[in-house]
């Protein structure tokens, strides 16, 4: 699948193409399966002029190794595996600060059969799961695992607030939970609040009925306010977050969804002496750690639903309608 110029979704284009060279020194040929749609997958693939002509979209890519070239050492043919969303930051502090080298932007990405790439640009995937629950790893999950685990340090009795039933938030519930931290979600669907209560929030909010659902979490906190925030929205919930939050809670701003600029009300967040800490997914060592915890975990993505990779144009059409509920795949 590539993008036409000059993008949008009537522009995604399913065409053959060659199958990929024979893996060389310290790369991997891998026969994808699956991929996962991400709000940045989104917004690259439907804002026209975001992507080059020819472009091969997504981010996320599961599948299996088919074949291995010279020097590489802890994969085998037959293995399961999941892509990198920042292939080139493999560990340490030096982060990436655009998305320059993320698949599917930078580069080209893994709405394709099969691939041949540096070994190090995948990991294994947890023993076990699907090609599906392995793709939404690579953005969603490792996302919500450094917003809770590297950057927060979240531990057993905290409590977590997630906004929304969007990919990124599910996970956190679901990793909070088995930290064994109490969660406070929000929805603006009654529907979707039940579904979170089974998957085990112990408070839920409607943020369209209880509009200061920050003063609400506060109350059901006994007024001592939250310790973590994974803070989706952005400018429009980023206020509510802060009064949501104890004093000095971690606030883990992930997303855009309400606009990509706006006003902070930073006397309340100094006064309440919290951290604001931006993220964009992980490294690669990250994701090693992600994975070997999933594997200890009982834990397993929510995947609304999976389309063909030929209909990747429908299913960001509805991803964009805000029905879904966990992760939205496509199979290939």
């Amino acid at each position: 699948m590539t993008i036409k110029a000059p993008g949008g979704l009537d522009n995604l284009v399913l065409k053959d193409a060659a199958a990929p060279a024979a893996p060389g020194a310290g790369e991997i040929t891998v026969r994808l399966h699956a991929s996962s749609l991400n709000y940045h997958d989104y917004r690259v693939c439907a804002v026209v002029g975001a992507l080059p002509d020819g472009r091969i979209p997504m981010a996320d890519g599961a599948g299996v190794i088919e074949a291995i070239g010279a020097g590489v050492d802890g994969f085998k043919v037959g293995e399961s595996v999941v892509s990198c969303f920042f292939p080139d930051w493999q560990t340490g502090d030096d982060r990436p600060c655009d998305f320059s080298t993320t698949p599917g932007d930078g580069r080209d990405g893994y709405a394709r059969e099969s691939v041949t790439l540096p070994a190090t640009w995948f990991t294994h995937a947890p023993a076990g799961w699907s090609h599906a629950e392995a793709a939404t790893i690579t953005t969603a999950g490792l996302t919500a695992w450094r917003a809770l685990v590297v950057d927060a340090g979240i531990k057993a009795g905290d409590t977590v607030a997630v906004l929304g039933t969007g990919g990124v938030s599910i996970y956190a519930l679901q990793l909070a939970k088995a930290m064994g931290a109490r969660v406070i979600a929000t929805s603006s669907s009654d529907a979707k609040l039940e579904r979170l209560r089974a998957l085990g929030a112990d408070h839920v909010i409607n943020y369209r009925t209880t509009p200061e659902w920050g003063a609400e979490m506060r109350a059901l906190t006994d007024g001592r306010g939250v310790d973590i925030v994974v803070e989706v929205g952005g400018p429009a919930t980023l206020a509510q977050s802060i009064v949501a939050g104890r004093p000095g809670a971690h606030l883990a701003l992930i997303g855009v969804l309400t606009g990509r600029s706006g006003e902070i009300p930073t006397a309340a967040l100094m006064a309440r002496q919290q951290r604001l800490q931006g993220l964009i997914v992980g490294s690669r060592a990250h994701q090693l750690d992600f994975v070997r915890a999933l594997e200890t975990l009982s834990l397993r993505p929510v995947i609304d639903r999976s389309f063909a990779l030929a209909d990747l144009a429908e299913a960001f059409r509805y991803q964009e309608s805000g029905a879904h509920f966990g992760k939205i795949c496509v199979t290939m």
